[in-house]
């Protein structure tokens, strides 16, 4: 800024903002609202009573608040756990009604059983049970292959926090191991006591693996009843080579090794959706009909097979 005194002009200057800023950090007024405590000059009388008695009105009504809190949480409690305890009672009775029902449905079995090998003569029986054991309707008993896949190593990104999968065994890796042993001449499969059947299924469900719908966990241990060098000719073959490539990229564990004398369980909860009556050719010479095949009693039949669902 300028002026004009005695006809010359005077420049003159504005302190530093930020200097003046440093020297005095403290606001004039704490200074000497301060001072002013020191010297016993703070709020007296009726303002004094007012602070005090407002100050005492927010404690007791904050004390009230939490009172109140403490209460609603205690009378909660029991609600809670009567609810949790009737939740936890109303499985334990499901599952006792459903140890009831499977162990009238396997004495059921049994009575079936035994009323088939009954009214059935030898013969039958015999390919009956060939049947079932192919099936996985029945336990079968071997020698094979054991194959055992396991997760590697799963290290935590440092930057998102996430935890890397690419070292997990996949549902796609079972299924190829299954298909491979198939291929190689396999009769029964079983992953992890779960056998396989033509209706199973081996699905991913998050970061669980179900087969049939029941959870397995690495490692998964693939049994299966074949030739005798099923197990050099899996770990030979594009599946065993492909479980190689894993171990050596991601650190996944895989050994394919001859087992003797091994049990297959039978499959649980088989359920056949489709059902058609298998009907012979006729034999050769015998008369026919147009497209109907002769049934006993000498009259030809046009009808379609039965099918059931």
């Amino acid at each position: 800024m300028t002026s004009a005194e005695g006809g010359a002009e005077r420049r003159t200057y504005t302190p530093d903002f930020l200097t003046e800023l440093f020297r005095n950090p403290l606001d004039p007024g704490y200074a000497d609202a301060a001072a002013r405590k020191a010297r016993g000059e703070g709020p007296t009388g009726a303002r004094q009573r007012v602070l005090t008695g407002v100050t005492a009105l927010t404690l007791v009504a904050l004390g009230f608040l939490l009172v109140i809190a403490y209460q609603q949480t205690v009378a909660d409690e029991p609600e809670a756990t009567k609810a949790r305890d009737t939740l936890i009672q109303q499985v334990q009775n499901r599952r006792s009604d459903t140890d009831k029902l499977q162990a009238r449905a396997d004495q059921l079995g049994n009575e079936v059983a035994q009323l088939r090998q009954s009214e059935l003569g030898g013969a039958a029986v015999a390919r009956l049970r060939d049947l079932e054991a192919e099936t996985g309707l029945a336990p079968v008993r071997g020698s094979g292959a054991k194959i055992t896949l396991g997760d590697g190593p799963t290290p935590i990104n440092p930057v998102t926090g996430n935890r890397s999968t690419e070292a997990r065994v996949r549902d796609s890796d079972l299924q190829l191991a299954a298909n491979a042993l198939w291929a190689a001449g396999a009769e029964a499969i079983s992953v992890n006591g779960q056998r396989l059947t033509a209706t199973s299924t081996i699905r991913q469900a998050g970061e669980a693996i179900l087969v049939d719908f029941q959870p397995v966990t690495s490692p998964y241990t693939i049994m299966a009843i074949g030739p005798d060098k099923l197990a050099e000719a899996f770990r030979d073959g594009y599946a065993g080579k492909f479980f190689k490539e894993l171990v050596s990229r991601y650190g996944m564990s895989f050994d394919a090794t001859s087992a003797k004398d091994m049990t297959l369980d039978a499959a649980t909860e088989l359920k056949l959706r489709v059902a058609v009556v298998n009907t012979p050719p006729p034999a050769s010479g015998s008369p026919s009909a147009g497209s109907g095949s002769a049934e006993p009693g000498g009259s030809p039949s046009n009808s379609p097979s039965k099918g059931g669902r």
